[in-house]
């Protein structure tokens, strides 16, 4: 069974950073394209961004130049940095793999 876990939520105050952790067990995960949705307080779920099996990167306009997806295959790990946060980042953030496996979520609070 798959499983996915997130970590490294927290709170932070605005402008500050936070990097988040998943960890995937999932067979070939280097082949895998791998995903960071948010969903805030009465939002639905959005997604924050991507990375594929090669390395390439997409993020949602309200977080780019923000922040960063990487990956780890040796590890099976994701990982998201995210730089110069705002309140509006606020929002428990998921990890999904190969846009099937969903983790349990990490809260994110940005407030002061």
């Amino acid at each position: 069974q798959v499983q996915v876990a997130e970590s490294g939520g927290g709170l932070v105050q605005p402008g500050g950073s936070l990097r988040l952790s998943c960890a995937v067990s999932i067979g070939i995960f280097s082949f895998k394209p791998m995903y960071w949705y948010r969903q805030a307080p009465g939002e639905q779920r959005e997604l924050v961004a991507s990375i594929n099996s090669g390395g390439s990167t997409n993020y949602a306009d309200s977080v780019k130049g923000r922040f960063t997806i990487s990956r780890d295959n040796a590890k099976r790990m994701v990982y998201l940095q995210m730089n110069s946060l705002k309140p509006e980042d606020t929002a428990v953030y998921y990890c999904n793999a190969a846009g099937i496996y969903w983790g349990k979520g990490t809260l994110v609070t940005v407030s002061s």
